[in-house]
C-alpha cells in the first residue's frame, strides 16, 4: 500500500508539469502537440497501473476492468485536447500584442468555449462513474477502504496543487 502512495504522489508530482508553460515556450506547435500527447500518455500509463496495483483485483473482477480504463483512457484524451486547444489559443495570443488582445477579446465566445468545456468534462465524468459502479459494488471491504485511501490522497494533492497555482498567479500579478 505504502508502495502505491509513493507512486501516487510521484504520478501527481509529475502532473504538476507546466504544460501551458510548454506552449509559450515552444515555436514549434507541432512538437508542443507531440509533448503534449506523450505526457498525458504516460500520465494515464501510470494513474490506471497504480489504481489496479491498489485494488488488487480478484479474477471475478477483472472483468469490469477494461471499461473502466477505457474511461479514464477517453478523460484524459478529452483533457489533452482542451490542453492543446487552449495552448493554440494562449499562442495566438501571444502572437498578437497585449493591447490588440484586449481590444480583440469576446467575452461570450469565453463564455461559450468554457461552457462547451465543461459540458464534455461532465460527459466524461459521468461515464467514467458509470465504467466505475459494477466493479465497485464487487470490491471487498478491504479494497474500497484502499481505493478510498487513494482517492483521498488525489484529492488532497490536488487541492494543494491547485492552492500553490493560486498562489504563484497572484504572486506574479502583484509583481
Amino acid at each position: 500500500m505504502r508502495k502505491t502512495l509513493v507512486h501516487a504522489g510521484v504520478l501527481l508530482a509529475l502532473a504538476a508539469v507546466p504544460t501551458f508553460a510548454l506552449a509559450e515556450n515552444s515555436p514549434d506547435k507541432e512538437r508542443l502537440a507531440t509533448i503534449i500527447k506523450a505526457e498525458s500518455q504516460f500520465l494515464t500509463d501510470q494513474r490506471v497501473e497504480i489504481v489496479k496495483a491498489a485494488l488488487q483485483l480478484r479474477p471475478d473482477q477483472t472483468q469490469y476492468w477494461p471499461a473502466i480504463e477505457q474511461a479514464i483512457r477517453n478523460r484524459a484524451k478529452g483533457r489533452e485536447a482542451r490542453v492543446t486547444a487552449a495552448s493554440e489559443r494562449l499562442s495566438d495570443l501571444s502572437e498578437k500584442g497585449a493591447i490588440e488582445a484586449l481590444q480583440n477579446r469576446d467575452p461570450v465566445a469565453f463564455l461559450q468555449r468554457r461552457s462547451a468545456n465543461l459540458a464534455q468534462r461532465s460527459t466524461e465524468l459521468k461515464n467514467l462513474a458509470d465504467a466505475w459502479q459494477p466493479l465497485y459494488q464487487s470490491l471487498s471491504q478491504d479494497q474500497k477502504r484502499r481505493l478510498a485511501i487513494l482517492t483521498i490522497f488525489v484529492v488532497h494533492e490536488m487541492r494543494d496543487r491547485f492552492e500553490q497555482r493560486r498562489m504563484e498567479d497572484e504572486e506574479d500579478s502583484e509583481g
